[in-house]
């Protein structure tokens, strides 16, 4: 799985895949050079994408303050140059939700290459099914600037993708040129999380 990752991460993604099921693989090339948030950052290689059920059974999303209108998606992390995917998986939860998760099933790992790279993915994301066991919704970290949580069903994944893939720029956000950009390659994850769902 994405023989351009070091051993180390990939033996762990081997690992992962052993222990929740294997994970829809795929390589996607966003047609853009622009190296926008988050591929622009120099902290981690990669994400990953929490997929949180509720004991209702609906997913969990989020909105952010400086995001387009009713933006909402499924909650990301960044994983940190050292550390483990799951270590990532398990500390993003809670510094953004509050709450407790255990880990169900790993759904999607996605490498994205732009037109500037080339071959070579310039990130991924690894999705996980997490099942909420305890704790309080409320984000933890304040630097992740939460605006607001929702819930959705799975089944309402794709229309959450297609919004998010029509994004239009809007002047007066802080990344005003990159919305569409940013939302067609949020829109990926949400798509082949969807495929891997029930509804």
């Amino acid at each position: 799985m994405f023989p351009y990752l070091p051993q180390a991460i990939r033996d762990e993604l081997t690992q992962l895949a052993q222990r929740y099921g294997e994970p829809l693989v795929r390589t996607v090339d966003l047609d853009t050079s622009n190296q926008f948030d988050p591929l622009n950052k120099s902290d981690r290689y990669g994400e990953v994408c929490m997929v949180i059920r509720r004991p209702n059974g609906h997913l969990l999303t989020m909105k952010k303050i400086h995001y387009p209108p009713q933006a909402y998606r499924l909650l990301t992390g960044g994983i940190n140059h050292g550390e483990s995917i799951l270590a990532a998986l398990q500390r993003e939860v809670y510094e953004e939700t509050g709450l407790q998760a255990e880990v169900e099933c790993f759904l999607a790992a996605v490498a994205y290459r732009t037109t500037s790279t080339g071959e070579v993915p310039c990130f991924y994301t690894f999705a996980f099914l997490l099942n909420e066991v305890g704790g309080m919704l409320g984000s933890i970290d304040e630097d992740e600037q939460v605006e607001a949580f929702q819930e959705i069903l799975p089944a309402q994944l794709p229309a959450l993708a297609d919004y998010l893939e029509h994004l239009k720029i809007h002047d007066s956000a802080e990344t005003a040129s990159n919305w569409g950009e940013w939302g067609r390659f949020r829109a990926v994850i949400h798509r082949l999380v969807s495929q891997m769902l029930p509804p």
